[in-house]
């Protein structure tokens, strides 16, 4: 089994590919001790969903490669996988918990951005939830300001536009200029938003946040 795992698919992200490195030395450890110690984490700079992607992507390398023991290999893995992933998701919301509190200068910023007649969202990269919007961004939406905080972006995208949605997110995660681009919303009804919008990136110790304004 060890051979098998020996190499994989590398993804194109320099942090998943560090991610996918630990997780395979993590793996190693766990095939060959009956209590591996948690997985090392510390630096690691990716959030669960990304890496999820790339550590799936080599799980299903791994298992073509396996034949005939292809389910077994899978069995085995899995709970390997999903407790890596699991320590990386505690990692992060810990590092979210201990960000520092919003200061007068953040408050003054806020309230400028709750004047402005366009549509704003603030879009954490790796969960998709909104961290900040403004009352423009509610009245859009047919909802209010306060509900959009901490809901999921992707449930006032069409379907069929969110991939093309999480295709802009994902290019601010990794650092893109900022991006300008025609896309769909839907508000609280169901009814579909055409949008002009242009996303930029702004990180900071904790998270990665897509700015985003809209207009219909």
């Amino acid at each position: 089994m060890r051979s098998r795992l020996a190499s994989g698919p590398a993804p194109a992200g320099a942090a998943e590919a560090e991610a996918l490195r630990r997780f395979r030395s993590f793996l190693l450890l766990a095939l060959a001790q009956e209590e591996p110690a948690a997985p090392a984490l510390e630096g690691l700079r990716t959030g669960e969903r990304r890496t999820r992607r790339v550590i799936e992507a080599w799980l299903d390398a791994a298992a073509q490669e396996a034949g005939p023991d292809e389910a077994a290999l899978r069995a085995a893995l899995a709970p390997i996988a999903e407790r890596f992933l699991g320590a990386l998701r505690e990692t992060a919301q810990a590092r979210r918990a201990s960000g520092a509190p919003v200061s007068g200068q953040r408050r003054a910023v806020s309230a400028a951005i709750d004047r402005v007649c366009d549509a704003f969202f603030a879009i954490d990269v790796e969960t998709g939830a909104i961290a900040d919007a403004n009352p423009a961004a509610g009245a859009l939406l047919g909802t209010t300001r306060d509900r959009l905080l901490g809901s999921d972006a992707m449930a006032y995208v069409p379907e069929s536009a969110r991939e093309a949605w999480w295709t802009q997110l994902d290019a601010v995660s990794e650092g893109a200029e900022p991006r300008r681009f025609r896309g769909t919303l839907q508000d609280s009804g169901g009814r579909p938003l055409a949008v002009d919008a242009t996303i930029t990136r702004f990180a900071t110790r904790s998270r990665t946040l897509a700015l985003v304004l809209a207009r219909s």
